[in-house]
C-alpha cells in the first residue's frame, strides 16, 4: 500500500476564518491576507533589508524585556530572541512578503514579522510551523506591543541603519570632487553668473565648491538622523500603554539601545509620539535638500561639458555609451542625467511624505507605510545614484586646458581684477572698447597708459585672478577726466 503524500499546506485560523498556508512558509494567515489585499506595488518589504532587520531587532528587544519583567517565560523568550537574531543576520528575508504600501498603518508588516519569527522559533524548538498553541505570533512574539509602536520604531531604526550607507557614499563622492579640485587647481577659467561671463576662477575652485556643498549636506543629514532616535515603544495602541507592564518601556528601550547601538530614547509624550510623524517630514526634507543640490551639481557638469564643439566644452565627461540612434559619434551626459531624474523622484517622494503626514487623524497616522516606502526608496536611490556619479563620471572627468586658457585670454571679465588700480569707470570704458574691437583688455590698458605691461601681467596672473594670491598695494586710481582719450 502506497504511503500518503506529504501535506502541502497547513490550516491557520484568524478572526475572519481559516486559510490554507503552504507548509514550508514561515509566514502565516495574516500575511496571506495582506498579500491578497495589497498586490499593488509588487515590491515586498524585503526590498528594504534594513527595515526587516529593524523589525527583528524590535522583536528581539521586546522578548528580552518581557523576560526581564516576568511577563514571558524564559523558554519562549529565548526562542523568539534566537529566531529574531537569525533574521538580523540576514536569514529568511524572502519570507517578508507583504507589499511596501498597505492599508492598516503597518499592521500587515508587524504581523508578517510576528509570524515569520514565531515559525522560525517553532522550527528551532522541533515543532511544526503553525503550532501556535505552544508559541503564538500575537500572545508571545507580539507581547507588550502594538503595531502602533512597533512599526514606527522599526521604521526609524531601519532608516538610521540605511542612512549609514548613504553617508558613506556621500563622503566618497565628496572626496572624488575634492581630488578633482586638486587636479585642476591651476586651470584658469572664466566664471559665470546668470550664464554670462563673470570674473576668472580656477576649475579647481569650482570643483572644490562641489565638494564643500556635499560636505555640508553630510553634516545636515547626520544632524537630522537624531530625529529618528525618539521612539514610542510601550505606547501600544494610542499611547496609553494599555496591556503593557509599567516596567516594559524602560526595559525595551535598554535592550533596543544595546541591540542597535543607537542613542535611542523614549518620547516624553507617548500619545503625541504615536500620532506624530513630524520627524519623518523633517528627515525627508533634508534628503530632498541633498537631492536638489546634487542635481544642481549635475546640471553644472552637463553645462560645462556641453558641446563638444558648439557648447562650453570646458571639461570632458567619460563616454559611457553611444548617444544617438541617428547621429554617429554623439555621446550624451547620461550619468548626470540619471542622477537628475533620481533627484526629481526624491522631491516627489518628499511631497508624498508631507501629504501623508498631514493626512493623519486623531491618535494615529494610518499612512506611515507610504511614508516609510518613500523615504527608504529615496535613500536607496540616492545612494546608488551617488555611486554611479562617482565611479562612472566624476572620477574620469578631464579638463580642456587649452580651450579654458583661450577663453580666459579673450575674456573682458578679467578687467575686473584691474579696477582697484584704474577705477570702475575706466575699466567699464575699456571693457566696452574691447568688446567692440575684439581687442585684448591687457593691451588696451597698457596703450592707455594706465598701467605698465609688467604690472598688468602681474595682476592678471592665474594666482591673482583666482584670488589665491592677494593683490598688491593699489596704484592711485585715475580721475574721470583722464579717460577722454580712451
Amino acid at each position: 500500500m502506497a504511503s500518503a503524500a506529504p501535506a502541502l499546506t497547513r490550516t491557520e485560523t484568524d478572526s475572519l476564518g481559516s486559510m490554507e498556508i503552504p507548509v514550508d512558509a514561515y509566514w502565516g494567515i495574516h500575511t496571506a491576507r495582506a498579500d491578497a489585499n495589497f498586490p499593488i506595488t509588487k515590491r515586498p518589504i524585503s526590498v528594504y533589508p534594513d527595515l526587516v532587520i529593524a523589525l527583528a531587532m524590535v522583536k528581539q528587544a521586546s522578548a528580552r524585556a518581557n523576560r526581564q519583567i516576568g511577563v514571558l517565560d524564559p523558554e519562549r523568550a529565548d526562542l523568539i530572541d534566537r529566531a529574531a537574531q537569525r533574521v538580523i543576520d540576514g536569514e529568511f528575508h524572502e519570507q517578508f512578503t507583504v507589499g511596501v504600501i498597505q492599508g492598516g498603518a503597518g499592521t500587515s508588516t508587524n504581523m508578517n514579522a510576528n509570524e515569520v519569527i514565531t515559525n522560525i522559533a517553532l522550527e528551532m524548538a522541533g515543532r511544526e510551523k503553525g503550532d501556535y498553541a505552544f508559541l503564538s505570533p500575537i500572545d508571545h512574539t507580539n507581547r507588550s506591543q502594538s503595531t502602533n509602536d512597533v512599526y514606527p520604531t522599526a521604521v526609524k531604526i531601519g532608516l538610521s541603519l540605511t542612512l549609514r550607507s548613504l553617508l558613506e557614499e556621500l563622503d566618497l563622492l565628496r572626496l572624488s570632487f575634492l581630488a578633482k579640485s586638486r587636479e585642476f587647481h591651476d586651470v584658469l577659467k572664466v566664471g559665470r553668473t546668470q550664464l554670462q561671463d563673470a570674473v576668472p576662477m580656477t576649475l579647481g575652485q569650482e570643483f572644490h565648491g562641489f565638494a564643500s556643498t556635499l560636505g555640508f549636506d553630510h553634516t545636515r543629514l547626520t544632524e537630522n538622523a537624531s530625529l529618528m532616535f525618539e521612539i514610542n515603544m510601550g505606547a501600544t495602541a494610542i499611547g496609553t500603554g494599555i496591556t503593557t507592564h509599567q516596567d516594559y518601556a524602560p526595559a525595551v528601550l535598554k535592550h533596543l539601545r544595546e541591540i542597535t547601538s543607537l542613542d535611542l530614547k523614549t518620547s516624553a509624550d507617548l500619545v503625541e509620539a504615536t500620532s506624530d510623524t513630524g520627524s519623518f517630514m523633517s528627515f525627508s526634507s533634508t534628503l530632498k535638500r541633498n537631492a536638489m543640490k546634487l542635481s544642481k551639481i549635475c546640471n553644472d557638469l552637463r553645462l560645462l561639458s556641453s558641446g563638444p564643439q558648439a557648447g562650453f566644452g570646458e571639461i570632458n565627461l567619460p563616454a559611457m555609451q553611444a548617444g544617438s540612434s541617428i547621429m554617429p559619434g554623439k555621446v550624451n551626459p547620461v550619468i548626470p542625467e540619471v542622477v537628475n531624474q533620481v533627484a526629481f523622484a526624491v522631491a516627489g517622494a518628499d511631497m508624498t511624505v508631507t501629504m501623508a503626514a498631514e493626512a493623519g487623524q486623531l491618535q494615529l497616522n494610518a499612512f506611515e507605510p507610504v511614508i516609510a516606502h518613500s523615504i527608504f526608496q529615496s535613500i536607496t536611490w540616492m545612494r546608488q545614484a551617488m555611486w554611479t556619479l562617482r565611479v562612472n563620471c566624476v572620477d574620469g572627468i578631464t579638463a580642456n586646458r587649452d580651450r579654458l586658457g583661450a577663453m580666459v585670454g579673450a575674456s573682458v571679465g578679467v578687467i575686473t581684477a584691474l579696477t582697484p588700480f584704474i577705477g570702475y569707470a575706466a575699466a567699464a570704458a575699456l571693457a566696452k572698447t574691447a568688446l567692440l574691437t575684439n581687442r585684448n583688455v591687457a593691451d588696451l590698458v597698457v596703450e592707455a597708459g594706465l598701467m605698465s605691461r609688467d604690472e598688468v601681467t602681474k595682476q592678471l596672473s592665474p594666482a591673482r585672478l583666482s584670488g589665491l594670491e592677494a593683490i598688491t598695494a593699489a596704484i592711485p586710481i585715475i580721475s574721470p577726466e583722464d579717460l577722454v582719450e580712451i
